[in-house]
């Protein structure tokens, strides 16, 4: 099995390289939610910087949180079949 590195190397899987040759042109979303497009060493399409939340009012901070971690499902009470009339069920047994 010879491993020689040519252009169809790079169509089976992904190029095995740590740098880029050339700049990319990307889209960056600052957080106020204003567009700029750059040049960027990786072929990305979006650049979304993250938000600071201590610039955030406290409810909306508060909101964010509870979307990002919402609250644990409540436990299902279980059935019981104690209160079942069998009899309106009598028709559907194998005899």
């Amino acid at each position: 099995a010879c491993a020689r590195s040519n252009s169809n190397r790079a169509a089976i899987s992904h190029l095995h390289r740590q740098l880029y040759g050339r700049l990319y042109p990307v889209l960056l979303v600052n957080t106020d939610g204003s567009t700029v497009r750059l040049r960027y060493q990786e072929p990305k399409r979006i650049l979304m910087l993250p938000l600071d939340s201590s610039t955030l009012p406290e409810a909306e901070r508060k909101a964010r949180l509870r979307r990002h971690f919402p609250s644990k499902p409540k436990a299902k009470e279980e059935e019981t079949f104690e209160d079942i009339d069998l009899d309106t069920y009598k028709k559907f047994w194998k005899k």
